[in-house]
């Protein structure tokens, strides 16, 4: 399948930038999501590879052919959005042959195509019902059907499962992961929750304000952040992010070395990156410090202690814990990351 290859991209909406200097390339076949907070560009983002918005600046690559400048109906692009669009007044078969009688296929062709999509997205025995019959994981999966019996070059999903309770959301993220595959179509999946992003995605891509933040795997981004955005937005519990600073040859105040701290750094605080789970009891631990709250989550308890008027944040193991209780406990050196004070880009190790 053609790769999508976005380059230097910029979109202005009344004198704000809302995309600024985007460049992306995607691989053959690869489900790329992208992730972050509300207002952050990345529908925009989607807008501007469908066609529905021009860039300001920049150009989009869709295999060999340069699109920012053809209209939407010439992108072979499938945009699905999260209040499914369908057409309420016709059955499953009709929403799914709409797109092929618009451009003017044979009847042979569409029945063929309805039936085999009906198949791959499990509604073969719901094709006479409406959309008002249907539950709203299997709506969705019409519109999914829809996007992909035209046989796009590329689609995009806009936050398609947002609409949906959570337990049928954990089940249609496995769904849409095992269809993509089948399929081999590059995806771009737009997401601000970062369980969708982290247990769908082949690459992430982090954005802020416009800005791509990072791109990795989800071990990288979540093993390796580049800076405090990144390390603060993936992962639950969220990190712990501790004010330190550079005394007598150590970090303070859990006294870590400052190898990983550039010769070149000439200030002397910067921020320790702690995430909970590299946070665990020990009763030989060197730190100590006072339960603040309990939240116990069947399998694992979630602690916040304090330690030396901070609060880290901590999982371990269901106990009877009481707030005041005092504890000793230990950290992960080889996992603890350093942040510049400045600018929040992290210390490589």
């Amino acid at each position: 399948m053609p790769r999508l290859k976005i380059i230097a991209t910029d979109k202005v909406f009344s004198e704000k930038k809302v995309l600024d200097n985007i460049s992306l390339e995607t691989a053959d076949g690869e489900l790329v999501v992208v992730l972050g907070p509300s207002g952050c560009g990345k529908s925009t983002l989607l807008r501007l590879i469908a066609g529905l918005e021009d860039p300001d600046e920049g150009e989009i690559w869709i295999g060999k052919r340069r699109v920012d400048t053809l209209p939407p109906q010439k992108r072979n692009v499938a945009l699905v959005f999260q209040n499914y669009a369908l057409y309420p007044h016709m059955t499953v078969e009709q929403n799914l042959a709409f797109p092929l009688k618009v451009a003017g296929e044979k009847r042979t062709v569409i029945r063929d195509r309805v039936l085999a999509t009906a198949i791959l997205i499990g509604l073969a025995d719901r094709l006479r019902s409406r959309p008002a019959e249907l539950s709203g994981g299997q709506r969705q999966r019409v519109a999914l059907g829809r996007a992909i019996i035209r046989q796009p070059d590329l689609f995009l999903l806009d936050e398609p499962l947002s609409n949906l309770d959570a337990e049928l959301r954990t089940r249609m993220r496995r769904e849409l992961v095992e269809l993509q595959r089948k399929l081999g179509t590059t995806t771009v999946y737009v997401t601000h929750d970062q369980t969708e992003a982290l247990t769908m995605a082949d690459r992430l891509v982090v954005i802020e304000d416009g800005k791509i933040r990072q791109v990795g795997t989800v071990e990288e981004i979540y093993n390796e952040p580049a800076d405090l955005f990144v390390a603060s937005f993936v992962g639950t519990p969220r990190i712990n992010l501790i004010d330190g600073f550079i005394s007598g040859g150590t970090i303070k105040p859990f006294n870590i070395s400052t190898v990983f701290v550039p010769s070149d750094y000439d200030r002397r605080e910067l921020i320790i990156g702690l995430r909970p789970e590299d946070i665990y009891l020990d009763g030989e631990g060197k730190y100590i410090g006072t339960v603040k709250s309990v939240e116990y989550l069947g399998d694992r308890t979630l602690l916040t202690i304090n330690y030396v008027n901070t609060p880290l944040t901590m999982i371990a193991t269901p106990h009877d814990y009481k707030s005041g209780d005092s504890l000793r406990f230990s950290i992960n050196r080889s996992r603890t990351y350093l942040f510049n004070k400045d600018n929040g880009h992290a210390f490589l190790k």
